[in-house]
């Protein structure tokens, strides 16, 4: 008997590291997918310049600095200073905002709530808004952005805070009413404004990477890639909140501590990718589901799965709106489009596995 229990043991050992490997196995695929998507992009643009002279210019760039005054000056802007810094932050948006979404699908334990449910757009879009009305009230249109979409959630959170607890109805209600204050505010701010300022608002509200540069990147990229990883760090611990406050707290997790962490980790990523890019919406609720389907329910993979597949996603997305017509199309628009009809595929054919 004493036999049968120990081979039962190791064939359910070899079980869980087959399939763990497995699942390292189809992250290590799509890091190698994205960085590959990420090389070809650089390559492609309406201006036509060869493979080999992209490379060239980024590899003395990387290697030998000081011979980059050599270089042809208008290849040399458009591919260092325009589609290079586009892709990393295509890249790192990608990242930022899927695991976003992880964490707030985790953290709510509704397959449902996406990045934006804390008014974190609704805030930055204002904020934006007052930048590109009233220039002189901030510095930078981001400055804005980042402070209002912050300031957001920290209304959101404060207003559904009761008794040392936040329930989950109550944030995500709070996060409902706070964003529509700031929607309302946007539509003042798009009253007030003369007819370039309108067309400067609308646009960025549907986000894009036409203005990139490499400052973006050095702000960006850290705070993104940092909180990413501390979040990955603590996925066991997402996974016994997705189990309920009670059932935590019985296993020696506090609920409230962790929650915390991890909106504020979320909506830091959130708000900087905001602020840089504008409103990318169906990312941060694709991306997940998609991780979970392929990983199972386990934060621990789900998480950087769903990074690395965002990162895929919206090189892709923004090829295509870079690419598919000679005027740049809004990122944003080509999100909605492919992301809708996902979320019905989802919501009609793996409804079982979503919610159980």
């Amino acid at each position: 008997m004493e036999e049968v229990s120990i081979d039962v043991k190791k064939s359910t050992f070899t079980a869980l590291n087959f399939f763990e490997a497995r699942k390292m196995c189809v992250m290590l695929f799509l890091a190698v997918v994205m960085m590959a998507g990420g090389m070809v992009t650089i390559c492609l643009g309406t201006y036509h310049i060869s493979i080999p002279e992209v490379y060239s210019i980024i590899a003395t760039h990387l290697f030998s600095p000081d011979n980059a005054d050599s270089l042809n000056k208008l290849k040399n802007t458009i591919v260092w200073n325009i589609r290079f810094p586009r892709v990393i932050m295509a890249i790192t948006v990608g990242i930022g905002l899927s695991v976003a979404g992880a964490i707030y699908q985790g953290c709510f334990r509704n397959p449902l709530v996406e990045p934006y449910i804390l008014g974190v757009s609704s805030g930055a879009a204002f904020g934006a808004a007052l930048g590109i009305v009233y220039p002189h009230i901030f510095v930078s249109i981001q400055l804005g952005a980042f402070a209002f979409a912050s300031l957001s959630v920290f209304l959101a959170y404060t207003l559904a805070r009761s008794r040392g607890q936040t329930p989950v109805v109550t944030l995500v209600l709070a996060g409902i009413i706070i964003g529509s204050i700031f929607s309302a505010c946007v539509s003042i701010m798009k009253y007030l404004s003369n007819d370039t300022q309108l067309r400067e608002i609308v646009f960025w509200m549907m986000g894009g990477f036409y203005y990139t540069t490499w400052d973006d990147v050095y702000l960006t990229v850290p705070v993104v890639l940092i909180s990413v990883v501390i979040m990955w760090f603590f996925g066991w611990k997402l996974n016994v909140l997705s189990m309920g406050d009670e059932e935590a707290r019985a296993l020696g997790v506090n609920p409230e501590v962790f929650k915390f962490i991890f909106i504020v980790l979320a909506t830091l990523v959130t708000a900087i990718c905001v602020s840089s890019v504008g409103i990318i919406a169906w990312v941060g609720l694709m991306m997940p589901h998609a991780a979970r389907l392929i990983q199972g329910p386990d934060n621990r993979f789900v998480i950087p799965t769903a990074a690395l597949m965002g990162g895929v996603y919206i090189i892709f997305c923004d090829t295509i709106a870079r690419t598919l017509t000679s005027a740049e199309i809004p990122i944003g628009i080509i999100t909605a489009i492919v992301g809708a009809p996902y979320l019905v595929y989802l919501l009609r054919s793996k409804e079982k596995e979503i919610f159980g």
